[in-house]
C-alpha cells in the first residue's frame, strides 16, 4: 500500500475529507502484552492535538498508578497552566470512580463497573471528550457487569467525531464486529515465561 493512500475507495457517498473524519472505535484485545500501552500511545498522539482526553480503568486496583498515569495527569496540569494540548481526565473504578467519591470493595464491582459504564455514556451523549480510552473494559463486559449490547447502542449511535479505545483480553464479538480499528496482541515470548516478575519501566 502506498503511503497515505487506501487500497479501496468504498461508494458511500462520501468525500475524501468526511471519510477520514469519522471517529475511530478501537478494540485492543488478545493474550500479548501492550493493549493499555498502545491505547495510552494514543492519549499522547490525542493530547498533543489538543483533544479532551478521558481514562477511565475498570479492573486495575487503585493502589497501583501506572506510569502512564503520572505522565498523563502532568501533561493535563500543563494544559492548565499555558493552554499546551488538551485536557485530562483519569479515573479509576477501584477508588470508587472520582465523581462519586465511594470508596470501593471486594463485593461491589459489578456495580462500580455499572455506575462507570452509565457515566461514560452520559459523557458520550453530552460529547464531553474527543478520545475515551476504556483501560480493561472487556473484562467486565465478559463477566457480565456490563451489558455488551448496551454498549454497542451506546458507541454506534454516539454523537459528533468522538473516538473511543477498548482494551483487554476476550473483547466480545458484537465488540469487534462494530469496531473500526482491531487489533489483537499475540504473544510469542515473555519475561514471565522465565519466572521474571515484572519490572518498574516496562510493566509500570
Amino acid at each position: 500500500m502506498a503511503k497515505g493512500q487506501v487500497e479501496n475507495v468504498p461508494d458511500d457517498g462520501l468525500t475524501t475529507k468526511e471519510r477520514r473524519e469519522r471517529p475511530i472505535t478501537a478494540v485492543h484485545t488478545g493474550p500479548g502484552k501492550g493493549k493499555s500501552t498502545a491505547a495510552f500511545g494514543l492519549a499522547l498522539r490525542g493530547w498533543n492535538q489538543g483533544w479532551s482526553i478521558g481514562v477511565f480503568q475498570f479492573v486495575k486496583s487503585a493502589k497501583w498508578r501506572i506510569g502512564e498515569q503520572s505522565v498523563l495527569e502532568r501533561l493535563g496540569q500543563l494544559h492548565d497552566e499555558t493552554g499546551e494540548g488538551g485536557p485530562v481526565e483519569w479515573h479509576k473504578m477501584g477508588s470508587g470512580w472520582s465523581w462519586s467519591r465511594k470508596a470501593g470493595t471486594e463485593d461491589d464491582h459489578a456495580a462500580a463497573a455499572a455506575e462507570g459504564w452509565g457515566e461514560i455514556k452520559r459523557r458520550l451523549a453530552a460529547q464531553t471528550h474527543d478520545l475515551y480510552v476504556l483501560d480493561e473494559f472487556t473484562y467486565p463486559v465478559k463477566w457480565g457487569w456490563i451489558d455488551v449490547d448496551d454498549v454497542v447502542d451506546a458507541l454506534v449511535n454516539r454523537p459528533g467525531r468522538q473516538h473511543v479505545v477498548l482494551t483487554g483480553r476476550d473483547a466480545d464479538p458484537k465488540l469487534i464486529e462494530i469496531a473500526t480499528l482491531v487489533t489483537e496482541m499475540t504473544k510469542v515470548k515473555h519475561p514471565f515465561d522465565d519466572g521474571q516478575k515484572g519490572q518498574r519501566g516496562i510493566e509500570w
